[in-house]
């Protein structure tokens, strides 16, 4: 090889040194006006609440939920097969609040145990 190849060869590499260094100072530029982008958005955002802003609970204390059966409600049946059902003849829910709230208990070896190969009983 001679002088001239070895000139080239180190021009091209301080051009690749001098772009990368380049194209870091963009991706700074672009980092810092993000960041002050961020920082003009938080300044102009409501502040959050104070302590005494904070919801409480009501006077009458804390929500319990309800526990109830519920069981199936069935679709209305039309007067006349040929009738159509409208929306406002149909039910809110798919179910209804059950009669019996007396709860299902599970008998002496009627328990299913997931993967269990026995009876059930011991």
């Amino acid at each position: 090889m001679n002088t001239a190849s070895y000139e080239v060869i180190a021009a091209s590499g301080a051009l690749k040194a001098g772009a990368a260094f380049i194209g870091g100072l963009i991706i700074v530029a672009g980092l810092i006006w993000a960041v002050r982008m961020g920082i003009r958005v938080r300044v102009q955002e409501s502040r959050p609440p104070t302590a005494e802003e904070q919801p409480t609970l009501p006077a009458s204390g804390a929500i319990h939920e309800l526990r109830e059966r519920r069981e199936p409600d069935e679709v209305p049946r039309a007067a006349d097969e040929s009738e159509r059902l409208k929306p406002t003849q149909m039910h809110a829910s798919g179910s209804k609040h059950a009669d019996d709230q007396s709860r299902r208990r599970w008998g002496s070896g009627s328990g299913r145990d997931s993967g269990g190969s026995g009876s059930g009983t011991t």
